[in-house]
């Protein structure tokens, strides 16, 4: 009994030293892309990350908006490296014909070498994915409802190989793969066509 008493105080201090930051764009210049990450893509096209206001923002009043076109735009934050803790955002898919989709990534070695969990409104699911040299190869999906023009929230734990995704709260997937096992930086996701915004975006180390 003792011993047990212990270990949840051991697992309740370490939960609680876990750090996390929160990004919530409300202090940059609209307009422009946001200061201390890397706008990109992968692929081909023209990705277009730019702070914007909305006034239904979670906080209000700027969001991060994707509203270019390319085959996998990413936003990745400079300052992160993280082996194992968690990313979580918040995000709105306002608009697309091909895709209305967000998404999280982490462990990312560069623009063409990451995980990424998304959810997309168009087909009603939650996938994760693990991109190799610019190639993403899907690894297991769930449908959900994800609703166009409304906000949600999208979630990955990660701990050393184990990956858990949630999406509104609830669990969507768990996955195992030692693809990429080294800490590496976290960041945001949209595809094709998808006008996407973020907000709240949440990171830590465990």
């Amino acid at each position: 009994m003792k011993a047990s008493l212990f270990m949840m105080i051991v697992t309740t201090m370490a939960t609680a030293l876990a750090t996390a930051e929160t990004v919530n764009f409300d202090d940059m210049k609209p307009g422009a892309a946001p200061a201390g990450w890397t706008a990109t893509q992968t692929g081909s096209g023209t990705a277009k990350w730019s702070v914007e206001k909305d006034a239904s923002a979670p906080s209000k009043p700027n969001v991060l908006k994707q509203s270019g076109q390319a085959t996998f735009p990413v936003c990745i934050k400079n300052d992160t490296n993280i082996k194992n803790g968690f990313v979580e955002v918040k995000f709105k898919p306002v608009a697309g014909k091909e895709d209305q989709a967000g998404g999280v990534i982490w462990r990312a070695k560069d623009s063409d070498n990451y995980y990424i969990a998304r959810a997309n409104a168009l087909e009603g699911n939650v996938t994760i994915y693990h991109t190799i040299k610019g190639k993403r190869t899907e690894k297991k999906r769930t449908n959900m409802k994800v609703t166009s023009n409304q906000w949600h929230t999208l979630r990955v734990d990660f701990q050393d190989n184990r990956f858990t995704v949630a999406f509104d709260g609830k669990k969507a997937i768990e996955w195992n793969d030692e693809t990429f096992k080294d800490a590496g930086k976290v960041g945001v996701w949209t595809k094709a066509d998808s006008v996407t915004e973020f907000d709240n975006f949440t990171y830590g180390a465990k």
